[in-house]
């Protein structure tokens, strides 16, 4: 399972922190969460994640909602594109058995029938096992500009032979390529068998191979996951696609027979969703409203939003930022939010909402010298020993009951409890019991930002000082 990804286009809802993979877009369970169990049972074994630090433990809490476990969750030291991640997933199967077979698919794609999709990973095990790298292909229902293709023959198997592969053609070459019947989509999911996808990347990115050799001989056990060599670092940012695919001789397409999107954007998460008569879509949690206005999605993760006399537009809102778009322009979000990254906007970075390993914290209002915030401490969640150089901090219990390191002293406090933190004394928070703690925290000095934070010991493994 590739889990790396960014998602810019869904901005505001999809950040850094927070990509579209683990957001909740399309019913009640994250794309990541739907994805791990299209992958679980029948012919596939247990799931291996790759993603990266940042992201390990929402990957671990996912899992943990769904009841999956994973054979391993793999932390790249810094995202390397596909070929890189490929490389990892085949000698991590070869240590066991260097002809086990491989599956790589992306976290944030939506494939509504997973049967369907299980029945062509089966069709194209034939192919892989005869030393084939098997790439799966979309049937085409539009002359889409912003997906690649790839161009097949006929053969005697299931799988088709691939002639070529095509990136992001014009209009007028897919409207082409819809009509010949020959084309698909490019799913960028591969199947082959480990040492075949070992020897094709020896092959046609040698570099890659060596690279990722030594960072996975530098391999380290961290909390649970599998921490690579900082040598990672060095791999070509390169795709499997332009890597070995666009190049290899023995290669196979089988068609996934279902429907597919990779939720490239807020248009294609317009096409997934259930419309009203009109062809609006309302998700969030927040009231979205439409008057005299048509085939439009509105999202609200608590704003009040009201879209009228508009058509074939995207309003997302969030705490902290709005989105208005045109559908026809929505490719083009990811522009917006270099910019808004280049100028230091910290909304692409993060939501209101922080999350950490051990919860999540939300500021509620700021000014100057104080900060109010609401952290909830999950169960089992432990904060680390820290202490502050420029503030100090109130914090009141409203909910659960947690455990309090103040100095010298520990104790309980529960709900309607309140302590006191002074500036430069150790604290930390803890949550001992069943259900999630919730509690206020007034922050006030003469500085408050996050990096003010001296750490001295960290459950979580991160950064003392």
């Amino acid at each position: 399972m590739l889990s790396g990804g960014a998602g810019t286009r869904l901005w505001p809802v999809s950040r850094e922190g927070f990509p579209k993979q683990f957001n909740k877009l399309i019913g009640s369970e994250s794309l990541f969460q739907q994805a791990c169990r299209r992958l679980s049972g029948g012919p596939f074994a247990d799931i291996c994640v790759i993603t990266n630090d940042r992201h390990r433990f929402l990957v671990a809490d996912q899992l943990e909602e769904i009841h999956l476990e994973s054979r391993a969750i793999v932390l790249e030291p810094s995202g390397r594109n596909t070929a890189p991640a490929a490389c990892i997933a085949a000698l991590l199967v070869a240590e066991d058995d260097p002809d086990g077979l491989v599956l790589l698919a992306p976290a944030d794609h939506v494939i509504g029938d997973k049967d369907a999709f299980a029945r062509a990973v089966e069709l194209g095990v034939e192919a892989a096992t005869e030393a084939a790298l098997v790439t799966f292909g979309v049937e085409p229902d539009s002359p889409h500009t912003g997906y690649g293709y790839i161009e097949t023959e006929q053969s005697n198997s299931p799988a088709l032979n691939v002639k070529r592969f095509v990136e992001k053609p014009s209009r007028e070459l897919a409207e082409k390529f819809l009509d010949s019947g020959r084309f698909y989509w490019n799913a960028g999911i591969f199947l082959a068998k480990a040492s075949t996808l070992i020897g094709l990347l020896e092959s046609y990115a040698p570099s890659v191979v060596r690279v990722c050799r030594q960072s996975f001989a530098d391999r380290k056990e961290d909390l649970g996951f599998l921490r690579l060599g900082s040598s990672y670092e060095e791999a070509p940012s390169i795709s499997l696609d332009y890597a070995v695919a666009e190049k290899a001789d023995s290669l196979s397409c089988v068609p996934l027979g279902t429907p597919w999107s990779d939720v490239g954007s807020w248009c294609a998460l317009w096409n997934q969703l259930e419309k009203d008569d009109a062809g609006n879509v309302v998700i969030g949690d927040g009231e979205c409203l439409f008057e005299e206005t048509r085939d439009s999605l509105a999202y609200s993760s608590g704003a009040a939003v009201a879209v009228v006399g508009l058509s074939d537009v995207v309003v997302s809102a969030t705490e902290d930022a709005v989105l208005v778009v045109s559908k026809e322009y929505a490719e083009t979000v990811k522009t917006i939010v270099a910019h808004l990254k280049k100028n230091g906007a910290l909304q692409t970075v993060d939501h209101v909402r922080v999350h950490r390993p051990w919860g999540w914290y939300q500021t509620l209002t700021q000014g100057e010298q104080y900060q109010v915030k609401c952290i909830m401490v999950k169960p089992g969640g432990r904060l680390s020993l820290q202490s502050h150089f420029h503030r100090s901090e109130h914090w009141v219990v409203v909910k659960g009951t947690l455990e309090v390191t103040k100095g010298d002293t520990v104790q309980l406090l529960s709900e309607n409890q309140s302590t006191f933190i002074p500036v430069g004394e150790k604290h930390r928070l803890a949550n001992p019991g069943k259900i999630p703690a919730f509690l206020v925290e007034v922050q006030s000095g003469s500085y408050l930002d996050e990096d003010d934070i001296v750490r001295f010991e960290d459950v979580y493994g991160r950064t003392l000082r």
